[in-house]
């Protein structure tokens, strides 16, 4: 009993945490984010990719998010579509757009 009360409790905390460290604003991130439904959205515009080609931004933690933005702009990450992506966006435009995909609802696996 103590070890499940702990483990929701932790469980708790880390889901709090993810949606709390975001700065954004979600709703204005989605105003934001068409340009990134090409590769990174289903139809529904939901933040899951049609394609395995291209990574599922919903769901992911927004800090990640917006490190992996940055990193685009500042070189530390590579890719040449990418890079043209973010070369615009200012820091509040990256937490919005952070804040709108990890508000959205991550795929889920089925037991």
């Amino acid at each position: 009993m103590m070890k499940t009360l702990r483990l929701l409790l932790a469980a708790t905390l880390v889901a709090f945490t993810g949606s709390a460290l975001a700065s954004g604003d979600a709703s204005v991130g989605k105003k934001k984010s068409a340009p990134c439904a090409a590769c990174h959205s289903s139809p529904a515009g939901d933040g899951i990719s049609a394609s395995p080609e291209f990574p599922n931004l919903a769901g992911q933690y927004a800090d990640y998010l917006e490190a992996a933005l940055k990193h685009y702009q500042n070189g530390k990450r590579k890719n040449p579509i990418m890079v043209a992506q973010v070369a615009q966006l200012k820091p509040k435009d990256i937490q919005d757009l952070a804040a709108y995909f990890a508000s959205q609802r991550a795929l889920s696996v089925k037991h």
